[in-house]
């Protein structure tokens, strides 16, 4: 690992042998990264031909897929110890029989527990893989140790990947089947592995730290909790909410590990997730804002894919094209970042104002222009905001998480709190919450065009019943979708008003430590333990 400073010119991976010429060394941890990325193990984007092959409804695959999200939030707060108790050689290898297993699982059972454990497993080592890569080529991004810098990289790279995966995904299911992504995944996974026998050597790392002193139980619990949260969010329309035991039963269990995690975190020396991280300013406000943010883009996920499928009649290769709009707006979100935040140092106040301004024009384009017969070329404009606005957003708060003045010791921690509410949350949160809203917009607007329709007028128009109710159901939907983005608009606005009118001088300086600073922190924590 390159793990002390280095001009830029001779920035060095001492883990790769010298026949591979210097400048290509980095570029080779890219390609790693970006194959690890790839390999989900299940991807939603192919989630309607999995529906159609299998026995699994869409809330099973919804949920394999978000396990996938808390498993690599879960990891934050102990992957500095894995990486220094493994050298990077034995992280990636590791890593790549777990995701090739995975890949295999996913293909072939139709258990859901089983298809949950084993997307949470894979998001666990696909994240310490990735940090593994990442943090070998860290130097040679940011040589000054800019986080603000190294975290544009981060979401071009995740962000990214996950628009070209969901289109990979469905034009492989469209050409052939939903499992042939998993077997190319796969293949590749295999390639990687050679590659990583024979490009990285197995070198002891420098800061070995047993993996001691590690709240495990409290890990459980957290995952726990996160797992009920999101079943709750995934299968509480279809349970009908509360009045379904299932969701009463995944409520209890998720309140009592939370509950048992908090009550732990008072006299446990070093839980797996303290109450520094959770009362840190930073964090409390990164989490308030992606409430609000991805509770009002939610409509991505609610919305976007009904409308195009019901209103304008795409096919799923149609809806999948639209993700090359969010890429541009992502591509450009991260350059947009790089040259303002990252290297002019613009301030946080600006820049979440920038974001959500992005994300008012996304709501108010739909509000105003969404109708039955637009082109695919229009919807550029909003979907593009909407990577733009998104990606501009998690990049700010994450830098913020790292300026926020915690000991390392705690700032993992924050960080898997990050994850979960800038990953899973909204995710399944801000979707559950606007889904349960158009049900109940969508079944009044319904009866009231419906109102109008008597025998008479359904005997005049010569159309069959059936049929003219269709009409109705998609003229409420629109109607609906219209209502709605009009309210999260008016969202929007009011807090990029309140934004504006606050006070926010502080500008990003988020200089992550030195390697060997980190480890004599770790070092003192599995010392005692031992």
């Amino acid at each position: 690992m390159a793990e002390w400073n280095q001009p830029p010119g001779k920035f060095d991976i001492p883990d790769v042998p010298d026949f591979v010429p210097r400048r290509l060394k980095p570029w080779l941890f890219i390609v790693f990264v970006l194959i690890i990325q790839f390999s989900g193990g299940l991807y939603l984007a192919a989630a309607s031909d999995m529906v159609g092959t299998t026995g699994l409804m869409q809330e099973d695959i919804l949920m394999a897929g978000y396990a996938s999200l808390i498993g690599l939030a879960i990891n934050f707060a102990v992957m500095f110890r894995v990486k220094f108790r493994f050298s990077t050689r034995t992280q990636l290898l590791v890593a790549c029989m777990v995701l090739i297993a995975a890949n295999l699982v996913c293909t072939h059972t139709d258990s859901v527990p089983v298809l949950v454990a084993t997307c949470f497993v894979a998001g666990w080592f696909r994240m310490q893989a990735t940090l593994a890569c990442n943090s070998t080529i860290q130097l040679w991004l940011t040589p000054v140790r800019d986080m603000s810098i190294f975290f544009c990289y981060v979401y071009i790279i995740v962000d990214s990947v996950i628009q070209l995966s969901g289109i990979a995904s469905v034009y492989a299911a469209f050409f052939h089947s939903w499992e042939y992504m998993q077997w190319v995944m796969t293949l590749l996974l295999a390639l990687l592995m050679v590659a990583v026998m024979i490009l990285v050597r197995p070198v002891r790392p420098h800061m070995y730290i047993p993996l001691l002193g590690i709240d495990w139980i409290g890990g459980l619990l957290w995952a726990g909790f996160m797992l009920c949260f999101t079943f709750v969010c995934v299968y509480g329309n279809f349970y009908d909410w509360w009045d379904a035991p299932e969701i009463c039963r995944a409520t209890v269990i998720g309140a009592a590990c939370l509950a048992v995690n908090l009550w732990r975190a008072t006299f446990l020396h070093h839980p797996y997730i303290s109450f520094a991280a959770m009362r840190n300013p930073n964090v409390i406000r990164a989490t308030c804002v992606y409430l609000a943010f991805f509770t009002a883009i939610a409509t991505e996920h609610v919305f976007e894919h009904s409308y195009a499928i019901n209103v304008l009649g795409f096919d799923e290769t149609n809806v999948i094209d639209l993700n090359w709009y969010v890429f541009a707006g992502i591509i450009v979100g991260c350059g947009f970042t790089y040259l303002t935040f990252a290297r002019r140092k613009w301030r946080y106040k600006t820049m979440t104002a920038i974001g959500f301004a992005l994300l008012a024009v996304y709501l108010a384009w739909f509000y105003f222009t969404i109708d039955y017969g637009i082109e695919k070329e229009m919807l550029f404009i909003p979907l593009f905001f909407r990577g733009m606005a998104s990606v501009i957003i998690s990049i700010v708060f994450l830098t913020s998480i790292v300026q926020s003045g915690l000991p390392f010791l705690v700032f993992p921690q924050a960080l898997t709190i990050n994850g979960f509410t800038g990953a899973v949350m909204s995710a399944t949160l801000g979707p559950a919450i606007i889904g349960e809203i158009l049900r109940h917009t969508l079944a009044r607007n319904a009866a009231l065009l419906g109102a109008g329709l008597t025998d008479c007028n359904v005997a005049a128009s010569h159309m069959p019943l059936g049929e003219l109710y269709g009409i109705v159901q998609v003229q409420a939907l629109v109607v609906s979708m219209k209502e709605i983005y009009g309210w999260l608009l008016v969202l929007a606005l009011t807090v990029l008003f309140v934004i504006i009118v606050s006070y926010g001088p502080l500008r990003p300086h988020a200089i992550f430590p030195k390697w060997r600073t980190i480890r004599r922190v770790l070092r003192r924590v599995a010392r005692p333990a031992a």
